[in-house]
């Protein structure tokens, strides 16, 4: 009985960190000001914030403790169109922190279509995700 109280504490403490060091990182690469930015929506930035830290909690206790939450094909076609936003906001937060973008575009003397190439890289995330979720390759 104590172990169970124990690890479980450890589980969540443990998780609660990763969690928080997403969370931190999100906010720290400026990914959701530049969302919010980019919506017009600054206002609501605590909003987004808040949000953010309540989707990592419960995102570690449904995988702590294994809680289903049946949805359907729709909360799966949900699931990975949000999957998809969320690593192409990643993704391009990441490489554009890094420069990537600029630089692999100047190698290949890319003069035009940076735009499209981003579109591409985030429908070429979602459609990944929504493959991986409908095809159960977990």
């Amino acid at each position: 009985m104590w172990q169970q109280i124990f690890l479980t504490f450890i589980g969540l403490c443990a998780g609660a960190v990763a969690a928080g060091g997403t969370a931190g990182l999100l906010i720290g690469l400026s990914i959701v000001p530049r969302y919010a930015g980019i919506t017009h929506t600054a206002d609501h930035i605590l909003l987004y914030e808040d949000m953010t830290m309540l989707g990592t909690v419960l995102g570690n206790l449904f995988v702590l403790f294994r809680i289903p939450v049946p949805s359907g094909t729709a909360g799966l076609i949900l699931c990975g169109l949000f999957s998809g936003i969320f690593l192409g906001g990643w993704i391009l937060a990441l490489a554009e922190v890094a420069d990537i973008i600029p630089i692999f575009a100047r190698r290949i003397r890319l003069a035009g279509g940076i735009p499209l190439m981003i579109l591409s890289l985030a429908l070429g995330k979602v459609t990944g995700s929504l493959l991986y979720y409908f095809q159960n390759w977990k």
